[in-house]
């Protein structure tokens, strides 16, 4: 079944807020304006009221009673929720992925580590290391899990944004090669109890704000 004109738009700008939101270019506890964001796209408020309500699904933003709708802020908590569920979920997607992986698949997602190893800004690195989880775990076929999957990445890359949106160190990154050469030898255990792990582990980075310096807590991996 096809999308309405009106579910067009509404997925349209729910796409481009979102992109807005994780990149950090809407700052957390931003209120989002209908009128605003309606004249922007030059639509009624009905679109715009749906794209609110997907952001609000993902996590991006919340609804306050008498508040209107807000960028989602977000604390250690939230960043330890989604690395769990990215464990228990990535690992499930890649037991069922493991019987359709191929020598040319794995040799792409070596590809993508190593351009990940050559990124000198965080949104390369970002693209590089999804690009990586993505091609190991799209083989399972399971549309529902990999939507879910990619939820929770666009909330990682938020968090990221978030600690490392005005510089980079660069980084190689050991755990997706171990993950690969288990994946190659047929070690199903070991590359799934390596990848729980990998993403799972959250860095801690102090940042300069204008009030002072605050701890960001991000997942890397």
């Amino acid at each position: 079944m096809s999308e309405s004109p009106r579910e067009t738009i509404a997925v349209r700008i729910s796409k481009v807020l979102a992109e807005r939101i994780i990149s950090g270019a809407i700052d957390p506890g931003t209120r989002l304006r209908q009128d605003h964001i309606a004249e922007e796209f030059q639509t009624s408020h009905v679109p715009v009221r749906e794209a609110f309500r997907r952001l609000e699904a993902q996590g991006l933003a919340v609804s306050e009673p008498r508040r209107g709708v807000r960028v989602a802020a977000f604390d250690l908590g939230e960043v330890k929720e989604v690395a769990e569920m990215r464990a228990a979920l990535e690992v499930l997607a890649l037991r069922h992925a493991v019987p359709h992986l191929t020598p040319a698949i794995l040799d792409l997602a070596e590809e993508a580590t190593r351009a990940g190893d050559r990124s000198r800004d965080v949104r390369s690195w970002e693209e590089a290391n999804r690009a990586f989880h993505r091609l190991i775990l799209s083989p399972c076929a399971m549309p529902r899990l990999l939507s879910t999957i990619d939820d929770l990445h666009a909330a990682s890359a938020r968090f990221l944004f978030a600690a490392w949106r005005s510089e980079w160190e660069t980084r190689t990154d050991q755990d997706h090669r171990v993950i690969l050469a288990a994946l190659r030898q047929g070690n199903v255990d070991s590359a799934a109890a390596t990848l729980g792990r990998h993403v799972q582990w959250i860095g801690r980075k102090p940042i300069r704000t204008s009030s002072g310096t605050r701890e960001a807590f991000t997942i890397v991996g």
